[in-house]
């Protein structure tokens, strides 16, 4: 009797043992600010206070120091991936005998409304056209594959604006598959935030481009496949980021914003949300609270946040905006 009881401790002991291994192990390594600001090393500064005003858009949360003690280590961090992915290149082409076109270091940067995608992608973006060879660095929203209002309002999703069945999944696909085959000119859709529509016949062109960043709430998305040779956005690239934060604080910085566009973009006579500039403060605030938990939590939920641990680095934001913790996938 005595000997069961001491197989059954030491098996309850081996069980505990194996699920704490489990609840550690985690294929990110973790790096706090400090950690990450100083492997930064020698890489220059190249951006002055006055451009970083104008990246920022409607973030005023993003300072010089955040510039030096994130994105600078990031830039540091792509700049060896891509020799390193170049390197791969030709050593593929030298295996295979010959030198197909030149393809773009796809970045896919991935994340909530309201988490800063839009002001990192353009930070990165100037930053990697600095380097010492000049790269030629192309800019791509996955806005502009959203379908057309008419669309939307005729499938009855309207309502469901940015959530992966509201844009044009197989355009977007196409869109990148001809940029990794090294097919150029392409032409992306252009979207307005202004009008909350596509803009018709206008496009933005990306012609051979060194470096391609596509931004968007659902690029790391993998759906079910409809058969074997199926592909995603997602598998396009190259390194992709998600820029992450709690629920709360993204809640907070959208009606934050919801705030500051009722006082600005939404007074334009042709602003889509014109309406919203005559409500009072408490009737904005009652507002975008009820846009935020009716839409954006739910997609947030369901499609954005499981998509996370897909990225090769994640950049988790503390309350006050700043990114506080950084993980790098392990190799």
């Amino acid at each position: 009797m005595t000997e069961w009881y001491y197989h059954t401790d030491m098996a309850k002991y081996s069980t505990s043992t194996t699920r704490k291994k489990r609840q550690t192990y985690s294929p990110y390594r973790r790096l706090t600010r400090r950690q990450w600001a100083k492997l930064r090393a020698s890489t220059p500064l190249t951006l002055t206070s006055d451009e970083l005003e104008e990246l920022r858009g409607l973030s005023t949360f993003v300072s010089m120091d955040e510039v030096v003690s994130i994105y600078l280590p990031l830039s540091r961090l792509l700049g060896l991936y891509v020799i390193a992915q170049q390197q791969l290149y030709q050593a593929t082409d030298r295996f295979l005998g010959h030198n197909p076109p030149k393809v773009p270091y796809v970045i896919g940067i991935a994340g909530s409304v309201a988490v800063g995608k839009s002001t990192t992608a353009r930070i990165l973006q100037t930053l990697l056209s600095r380097w010492p060879d000049h790269p030629k660095v192309s800019l791509i929203t996955t806005d502009g594959f959203l379908y057309p209002n008419r669309v939307l309002k005729k499938k009855g999703i309207m309502h469901r604006k940015g959530f992966p069945e509201s844009y044009n999944q197989k355009r977007l696909l196409d869109f990148v598959r001809s940029i990794k085959s090294g097919r150029f000119p392409v032409h992306a859709p252009v979207y307005s935030h202004l009008i909350y529509d596509i803009l018709p016949n206008e496009y933005q062109t990306v012609d051979q481009s060194d470096i391609m960043i596509i931004e968007g709430l659902n690029i790391l998305q993998r759906g079910n496949r409809q058969g074997p040779s199926d592909l995603f956005v997602s598998d396009f690239f190259d390194f992709s980021i998600y820029v992450d934060a709690t629920e709360p604080n993204l809640e907070a910085w959208y009606i934050q914003r919801f705030m500051r566009l009722r006082e600005t973009a939404f007074r334009r006579k042709s602003s889509y949300f014109q309406s919203y500039a005559n409500l009072s403060e408490a009737e904005a605030r009652r507002t975008a609270c009820q846009i935020w938990r009716s839409i954006n939590a739910i997609n947030l939920k369901k499609n954005i946040q499981p998509t996370r641990e897909r990225a090769r680095l994640i950049l988790k934001k503390g309350d006050n905006h700043l990114v506080e913790q950084i993980q790098l996938r392990k190799l």
